[in-house]
Parts: structure tokens; sequence; C-alpha cells
């Protein structure tokens, strides 16, 4: 179903989630495109590892065996709504196999840590073009004030979680189990 015509403008609103202290309003642009409405999420690409680490400038910062590695990307518009429901969905994630070979389990029932890497990339848009434009993304004031809460979180859920270095070139390695990789935005669009 077409909601406007090929290149007819759109209004692009953000989600009423209440924002950070000294975070920016939601923003509304207008850009072609034949859809009505485009909601900018926080999103986290989930990927279960037998092992995970990140380094940066060569100095390991972050390692875990068994577990979650968590690529997060915060949008600019998100705020304690967004942030409740990732925590919550990635704690609960069952992705971890039972005893009977089903994926039934969440990290903490499987003895499993997290890497929690923050990742703006998440939000690279190349509608319009080869050369992503990070428009979307939450300036790295707001961006590393949720993603701290995030990890705090998911802590305090009694979760072991290594983080990577807010805003550091990274490099992240991984040995993927499955492979096993679920993606997660806050707004519910994947």
């Amino acid at each position: 179903m077409r909601l406007t015509q090929p290149g007819a403008a759109r209004k692009v609103v953000g989600r009423d989630s209440r924002p950070l202290p000294g975070a920016p309003a939601a923003r509304s642009r207008t850009i072609p495109g034949p859809f009505a409405k485009i909601v900018f999420t926080m999103r986290a690409v989930i990927q279960r590892v037998s092992r995970a680490q990140v380094t940066v400038e060569g100095q390991l910062r972050g390692a875990i065996g068994k577990g979650l590695l968590v690529l997060l990307g915060v949008a600019a518009d998100d705020g304690d709504t967004d942030l409740a429901y990732l925590v919550e969905k990635t704690a609960g994630l069952r992705v971890f196999e039972d005893d009977a070979g089903k994926m039934n389990r969440s990290v903490q029932e499987a003895g499993g840590a997290l890497l929690v890497v923050s990742q703006f990339t998440l939000f690279g848009d190349v509608r319009r073009g080869r050369r992503p434009s990070f428009d979307n993304a939450a300036p790295p004031q707001m961006a590393d004030a949720l993603y701290q809460r995030y990890v705090e979180m998911l802590r305090g859920k009694g979760l072991h979680v290594e983080t990577g270095v807010f805003q550091a070139m990274m490099q992240v390695e991984l040995l993927n189990d499955g492979p096993v990789t679920i993606l997660l935005d806050s707004k519910k669009l994947f």
C-alpha cells in the first residue's frame, strides 16, 4: 500500500519518550520518500558468542567467554522508555539452549556475561547516496549517558557486563555461536 506518491515529502518525527536532561528535543524534518512516517529508535545488534573481546589502542578493555555481544546505538530522541525496554529485552532474551536443545535460556540462566559496545553507526542512513549520514544518532553526551545507564541497569539485574570505550576506535573480536544474531529496537519495528 502506497501512503504517498513517489518522491513526495514525508515528515519525520520521533517518539514521545522522556528525553534525558540536556538532551535535544525530538527532531522533525522533511525528506523525500514513499512512507508517511519514519521513527528513529534505540537499536541493538545482539550476538550469542562463545567468546568476545574489545581492545583500544592495543589494550584489552573488556572480554567475556560465553554470553552476548551487544552493539548499542542511541537515537537522538531516545529516553527512559526506550532504555527500559531494551534492558528488559536484552536481559530476558532466551537464545541459549536448554537441556532439550531449544533456545529457552537467558544469558543469566546460561551463566553467561555481556560485552556492550557503543555503536552510533547503527544509524548510518544510506537511502540518499552511498556515504552514510548519522544525523539520527544521538549527540555524544546524550548517547554516552544512555549507554552508561544501559550498562548500569544490566549490572543491577545481577549480570556480569564488560564494556568498550565510548567514542574510541575499537577492535571487536568475537566467535559467534550458532550463529545467533538478534536485532532489537525500542520502537518494536523489527
